[in-house]
């Protein structure tokens, strides 16, 4: 009688489940930036290997030769990474063929009549369409409106043949970075994920509880994304309170920062914000203006927050208006005023500048015929209105030769008894010159 003989070599192919807690899934990140490049480092970190897609073929440079170009990521990190062979990056979709998870951090931006641009999203799905196969699990991480990922990410998924939740897999899972934050990392921030179906957020919360110390999943793709806006619209809508009071408080003479402090003493009730030029980053400004744009379609009109950001947006305008009124006098055809701007950065002790308010205040300042120059230890050099200009040294003589040194970002490492003591006069909208006690005469504030 034959034997059957049976061949031990083979085992079966490992589950997804399986591959994750080995670490043997391989994770992709579509863009780079200030999102992307932390979730891909914050993957090699726990022992998977990552994949970066990013189209500027720069970074994706800088990736593979193991330098960072975003401050919060140290480039210790990349280059180890690299060097354990667990990090690559590319600028080509087909790097996605050997990928189990797909993490989707693309800029969602708004067009200038402050509707989204998800162009940047629509992109990357069509480039992942092209090498989806079974299995797959895509993650939404770039914030938008509400139902981006179900209405706008899924069907252009499923034009590969393959249905979401049957098929491949998918689910939204809002970041939550806080540039220049040291305490709450990507390893210690809750993240919220919810999938386009109950597989999708199980798989979806077994990938994201690998880096993270507490997964929070909510009932769809919409809920994850509405609670993102939440977030920040909250955070708009009270600066844009405290603002007000700000102006409110200038007319009447009182000290807006003096009661922010008397009022923060409650010790229930109350959470302070601070006062400044603007809102800026990639998330405060432009949140309000998706969720608005959003809620009419349902012939909802959010008011109430859509005033918050027009607040917000008129600050640099007012800013740049008592700027020119601190420098009243100074005017003369033949000797126009000058402003030096320290810090044009959206917040302080960090290189982003994607939407500061400092670009709009130098903008309007220019179109009043005056010089503007800046100082920024974080940005050497800054685009405006298409010029490329240079961050100056911070000198007795750069600063006695301004008419007028406007704080508008208060990055800690500046001198600021240095900036007052040698300014002939200063416009401080963040309260940056508070411990200063000499040359209060010359302070201008918000």
């Amino acid at each position: 009688m034959a034997m059957t003989r049976v061949n031990h070599s083979r085992r079966s192919t490992p589950s997804f489940d399986e591959r994750v807690e080995r670490r043997t899934a391989v994770v992709a990140v579509i863009g780079l930036g200030y999102v992307g490049l932390p979730l891909a480092v914050a993957h090699t970190e726990r022992g998977f290997r990552v994949v970066g897609i990013d189209v500027d073929a720069a970074k994706v440079a800088d990736v593979n030769a193991g330098r960072s170009y975003i401050r919060d990521v140290p480039a210790a990190d990349v280059t180890t990474a690299v060097q354990m062979g667990r990090l690559s990056a590319s600028t080509s979709y087909a790097a996605l063929k050997g990928a189990d998870v797909i993490f989707v951090c693309v800029p969602t931006p708004y067009t200038r009549n402050k509707e989204p641009d998800t162009s940047r999203i629509e992109e990357a799905a069509r480039g992942v369409a092209r090498y989806l196969r079974r299995g797959q699990l895509v993650i939404l991480r770039s914030t938008s409106y509400p139902g981006t990922t179900g209405e706008l990410m899924k069907p252009i998924l499923e034009r590969s043949g393959l249905k979401v939740g049957r098929d491949i897999y998918l689910a939204f899972a809002p970041e939550r970075v806080d540039p220049g934050r040291k305490d709450y990392t990507i390893h210690t921030t809750p993240v919220v994920v919810g999938g386009t179906d109950l597989e999708s957020t199980r798989r979806a919360a077994l990938v994201l509880g690998k880096i993270t110390d507490q997964v929070i999943t909510v009932s769809s793709p919409a809920a994850a994304e509405m609670t993102k806006l939440l977030e920040n619209v909250f955070r708009n809508v009270n600066i844009a309170l405290v603002n007000q009071l700000a102006m409110l408080c200038d007319r009447m003479g009182l000290n807006v920062w003096e009661i922010i402090d008397a009022a923060a003493s409650k010790p229930y009730g109350f959470q302070p914000f601070q006062p400044g030029p603007g809102v800026g980053g990639h998330c405060i400004p432009v949140d309000p203006y998706y969720l608005a744009w959003k809620a009419r379609e349902f012939d909802f009109h959010m008011d109430f927050i859509e005033l918050a950001a027009r607040v917000n947006d008129g600050m640099p305008y007012y800013v740049a208006q008592k700027a020119m009124l601190h420098m009243n006098g100074q005017r003369s055809a033949a000797h126009p005023p000058s402003a030096l701007i320290i810090g044009v950065t959206f917040k302080r002790d960090v290189d982003d500048y994607r939407d500061s308010p400092a670009l709009k205040i130098i903008q309007l300042l220019e179109a009043q015929n005056v010089r503007v120059s800046y100082h920024d230890p974080f940005v050497p050099n800054l685009p405006v209105n298409g010029h490329v200009r240079k961050s100056v040294a911070l000198t007795e003589q750069t600063l006695r030769s301004a008419d007028c040194v406007v704080i508008v970002t208060d990055h800690s490492i500046i001198d600021y008894a240095f900036v007052v003591k040698h300014a002939r006069r200063v416009f401080d909208t963040r309260n940056a010159t508070r411990r200063v006690q000499h040359g209060r005469e010359k302070i201008a504030q918000l």
